[in-house]
């Protein structure tokens, strides 16, 4: 045997790029998490040898909750500038502050000396764009100027936030939640959470919220969020050489971002867990508990509403709810369940149409028609010009004695002698009655134009429009429910709770009541969805009317189909992402779902010691496959092991280049010991590092649904069929989302696979 002194094992020592995966393939976890025990194994021995490795091994273990830390820090700072710039920007379609233009319109009249507490909007520093440029305020001509300038802002903004996406990163479009859940999942999209995605996501969030489309900035954040927990474990080798460890940063990186999206530290760990993570263990909830508890503290910091609190919407009332009120509140819960189900039909129907024809090829036009059409139709309605959170702010608010809010126009009693913050009901004066038609045709116009913005080519959030459609039907049964018990006060129902003279109804819960259940609707949010809504709001004691509302909404959604919207823009995409909500309860077995299937060339496989490297390379460059079961040989099919088909690649590359005669016809073996060969022949390489020995199998009459469940719980890639240890097939991730899909009678091939 020629040679065999000087035989390396190709792997003993490690090279460039080893254990990575490629653009749109799956992690494989057990690996992942074995290499992680391994490392971990070798810090705890190393660090008794010296004082030195001893303190690397501690900041090994702390760089975690450094990374937490960092995340925190920078996501709370961005959530912060993107809400100062947002508040500003949205004001300057209106007109701009004279003494400095970088002021919003509530900021230059706080500095204004001449406001009065009756006009606070209006102060002599903040000029509409008709009294700057034709010195008018009133009249047709002035109305005309204006309405045109807030039509081109808000054109102008659209179109430079399509274009930055185009040009810079296609990525940056959508909500990202989706993709996010993909990649937590185990999915790999290079680019997605990039540096670049980063900085064009936070510039663009801001110009299309400020454009005034029908959209919000609280899903992208969580993007944002999970781009700054990219960029960090990038900079720790722990978490940059690992993708399992990488995606526990990730999932506390979500939470972080739903800190700062609603000021909801605790709602932020739930949704992470609820909604978008598939592997969570308990080391990642502390982390994620840490990293939303900074990020809340550095928005507090800076503090971008104003108001010393960490949200837009904070409330206070003054009224205790009554057990009358829940057949309200779950009959809002109704409405929230059926608006989620036209929304997800509707708009994965108009997605669907965007990427099945011509549409999909102008999604600048797209951006800029739809943005014209927002504009023109918004701007004539006070409830639709205004900022999506601010209306929200306004329907949730309580009418309290200094309230200016058309929906605050009661007629109140001349004689009526009380403490300021505890107003009786009254009858609706004429301004409530117009405020109602106008909350009516808003209701209307954000129902149907949500559906046609969502998932165009720009960063867009789906929760506060949710909330806004929510909070408006709700805020109108809130006011029906207030006037049925002034007129009626003497009605059995109103009799014990609702004397004349009482304040027993309280409009704006309604509309946080109807936001929750809208919002749980679309994403069939329940636990964190109570949650941030209390935290939001600061009603903590309208936890039961929140938590009935929200189940309401979820069990009539759900009888009209089980994907929340999140789950149906992953279909649609073709994503490999197997949900742990669904469930498989079909009885089939392995053997009807793995490859080969009679009538298919048999399965490609290597075998231990008998293939040369040519036979190898001329089988990965034939097949598209990303492994190789390993075998005895052809005739036995007794299987040894597997071999990833990157990790062949490379090893062979590498061999090449580094170890010396190695050619076309060298003998590849998995053995420990080379095989007898004759004494001519070239040096055999050995790759016994590259097989993983303990390949997952099962035999070919296990159920599926075991498999189905194997291949969730374990987030396995493939998994290989045996029988008596001869190999018989392979089932892959994709393979079991195509039998799941066949079983729900869709098209399996209609699954499209990047």
């Amino acid at each position: 045997m020629s040679g065999s002194g000087n035989l390396m094992d190709f792997l003993d020592e490690p090279f460039p790029d080893v254990g990575t995966y490629e653009d749109f393939h799956t992690i494989d976890w057990l690996r992942e998490k074995s290499r992680d025990t391994d490392r971990h194994r070798k810090i705890t021995s190393r660090s008794k040898e010296s004082v030195w490795e001893f303190i690397k091994g501690l900041l090994d273990a702390w760089s975690g909750w450094v990374v937490m830390l960092l995340i925190g820090l920078l996501a709370g700072t961005l959530a912060g500038v993107i809400d100062l710039a947002v508040d500003w920007m949205t004001d300057l379609k209106e007109g701009i502050c004279l003494s400095a233009f970088w002021y919003s319109h509530e900021q230059c009249c706080w500095t204004s000396s001449e406001t009065t507490f009756e006009d606070r909007d209006k102060c002599p520093l903040w000029q509409k764009w008709s009294e700057l440029l034709v010195n008018r305020s009133e009249g047709a001509s002035a109305y005309i100027l204006n309405y045109l300038l807030y039509v081109l802002w808000a054109l102008l903004f659209a179109f430079l936030a399509v274009s930055l996406v185009r040009v810079f990163a296609p990525y940056a479009c959508g909500s990202g939640i989706p993709e996010i859940k993909t990649i937590l999942s185990g999915f790999i999209i290079r680019g997605y959470l990039g540096k670049w995605t980063l900085l064009t996501k936070t510039v663009t969030l801001v110009l299309v919220v400020s454009s005034g489309l029908s959209l919000g900035k609280e899903g992208p954040l969580v993007h944002v969020a999970c781009c700054c927990g990219n960029f960090f474990s990038s900079l720790f080798s722990k978490y940059s050489k690992n993708e399992g460890k990488r995606r526990e940063v990730l999932s506390a990186a979500a939470a972080a971002g739903v800190s700062v999206a609603f000021g909801a530290p605790i709602g932020g760990v739930l949704f992470s867990l609820e909604e978008v993570s598939y592997y969570f263990p308990l080391k990642t909830l502390w982390r994620s508990f840490f990293a939303a508890l900074v990020a809340a503290f550095t928005l507090r910091s800076i503090n971008p509403f104003g108001n010393s609190r960490l949200v837009l919407f904070y409330v206070e009332y003054h009224t205790p709810w009554y057990m009358a009120e829940l057949f309200p509140f779950i009959l809002l819960g109704v409405f929230g369940g059926l608006w989620g189900t036209l929304f997800i039909r509707c708009n994965i129907a108009w997605c669907r149409r965007r990427k099945t024809t011509r549409l999909g090829k102008y999604p600048v036009l797209e951006v800029i028609v739809v943005t014209a059409i927002t504009a023109i139709v918004a701007y004539p309605n006070p409830y639709t010009r205004q900022s999506t959170s601010e209306l929200i702010s306004e329907l949730f608010n309580d009418c309290g004695a200094l309230e200016s809010s058309q929906l605050c126009d009661y007629i109140n009693d001349p004689n009526m002698t009380r403490p300021v913050d505890d107003i009786p009901d009254r009858p609706a004066g004429r301004g409530v009655y117009t405020a109602i038609w106008q909350l009516a045709l808003a209701l209307v116009f954000k129902i149907v134009i949500t559906i046609f913005t969502f998932g165009m080519k720009i960063p867009s959030g789906l929760f506060i429009p949710s909330m806004a459609v929510g909070a408006m039907a709700g805020r109108m049964v809130g006011i029906g429910v207030e006037q049925l018990a002034y007129h009626h006060h003497d009605w059995i129902i109103f009799r014990n709770w609702c004397r004349p003279g009482a304040d027993c109804v309280t409009p704006g819960l309604y509309a946080m009541v109807g936001a929750a259940a809208c919002l749980g609707g679309v994403t069939r949010m329940t636990v964190s969805l109570v949650v941030i809504m209390f935290e939001l709001t600061g009603g903590l004691e309208y936890i039961v009317p929140l938590m009935a509302a929200a189940v309401t909404s979820k069990w009539v959604a759900d009888a009209f189909g089980k994907e929340g919207i999140y789950e149906a823009h992953i279909h649609l995409n073709g994503y490999p992402f197997l949900d742990v909500k669904d469930e498989f309860t079909h009885r089939t077995l392995a053997t009807d779902v793995m490859r080969p299937r009679r009538g298919e060339p048999p399965l490609s496989v290597l075998t231990q010691d008998s293939m040369t490297v040519e036979d190898v390379e001329t089988l990965i460059k034939e097949t598209d496959y990303n492994g190789f079961p390993v075998v005895v040989s052809r005739d036995s099919e007794r299987l040894i092991g597997f071999a990833q088909r990157r990790e062949l690649i490379l090893a062979i590359k590498n061999a090449r280049q580094r170890q010396e005669g190695i050619v076309s016809n060298s003998i590849m073996y998995f053995t420990e010991d080379p095989p007898e060969l004759p004494a001519n022949s070239p040096q055999p390489l050995k790759l016994r590092r590259v097989l993983n020995l303990s390949p997952f199998t099962v035999t070919d009459h296990t159920p599926m649904e075991t498999v189905v469940d194997i291949f969730r719980k374990l987030g396995l890639r493939q998994c290989l069929v045996t029988r008596s240890g001869r190999l018989l097939g392979i089932i892959t991730k994709k393979d079991v989302l195509r039998h799941m899909a066949q079983m729900a009678n869709q098209d399996p091939e209609s699954i499209m696979f990047n």
